[in-house]
């Protein structure tokens, strides 16, 4: 006879979720024994909890679970999209508003690339889109120097191997020449690191510039850089099919614009 699955969510995201941490730093909090759930301190995160449990971190109830949102936002150059940087640079959590929430990035852009970038307050939705099995699109726009062919550009087309690293076949056209540089318009499916950068490499092209336009459904559009734009959240449940009945209780997003 087959056990039924516990209600609920697992502890760790509930946490994540309301707000309080990342599951993994969740995680860690319950370790430390910063946690309880109706009076008992936990020991392992390994636990499901429902709306009914009263649970409390360094004797404070959390907050109800947070809405899922999700905002545009147009990184400039010169920012690493990690929430720390080991050798003091400045990080795209050192330039977003003060009043947005506690936020994740979804994927990342590296330090020399610029363009949408996309935040969400929900990790479990992080990790789902940042899955090359989610299958969104990628584009980005792309100057490099050199003149490339359609002939030179095939192998990226087809896919390619680097250091034993399989690359899936990418979506690449050219726009125009201008003098010693090319734009090209490049859409991938997985964002491995440097990905764009290393196979135009491979075809002896250097970039010079790298704007990601959209990610998914999803699109930079004319959003200045350094700003951010909340998406509609009935635009996230349309795309994301998540099931929220009580939107029209929500407060209604607002464009927010970069800290000065």
């Amino acid at each position: 006879m087959s056990q039924e699955t516990p209600k609920g969510d697992r502890i760790a995201k509930v946490l994540a979720r309301a707000g309080v941490a990342s599951r993994r730093e969740a995680e860690r909090m319950i370790e430390a024994g910063r946690v309880s759930v109706n009076g008992k301190i936990l020991t392992s995160p390994a636990l499901n909890v429902t709306d009914a449990d009263r649970i409390i971190v360094d004797n404070k109830p959390i907050a109800e679970a947070e809405e899922t949102r999700m905002w545009l936002y147009h990184k400039p150059t010169g920012l690493v999209s990690t929430n720390k940087d080991e050798q003091g640079r400045d990080t795209v959590f050192d330039h977003l508003p003060d009043d947005l929430p506690r936020v994740m990035t979804v994927g990342r852009l590296d330090l020399n690339s610029e363009g949408l970038l996309l935040l969400t307050n929900d990790g479990a939705l992080k990790r789902k889109l940042e899955l090359p099995s989610t299958g969104w699109l990628r584009r980005y726009r792309v100057r490099v120097k050199g003149s490339p062919t359609e002939k030179s550009l095939e192998p990226l087309r087809k896919g390619i191997v680097i250091d034993r690293e399989r690359f899936q076949p990418m979506i690449v056209t050219i726009d125009r020449q201008q003098g010693s540089n090319a734009w090209l318009t490049v859409g991938i499916r997985e964002g491995k690191n440097r990905e764009i950068r290393r196979a135009m490499d491979y075809v002896g092209l250097t970039v010079n510039r790298l704007i990601r336009v959209s990610y998914g459904p999803f699109q930079l559009g004319q959003l200045k850089t350094g700003h951010v734009e909340e998406i509609r959240r009935k635009i996230v449940r349309e795309q994301l099919g998540i099931d929220q009945s009580d939107d029209q209780q929500k407060p209604k997003p607002k464009q927010v614009r970069r800290r000065r």
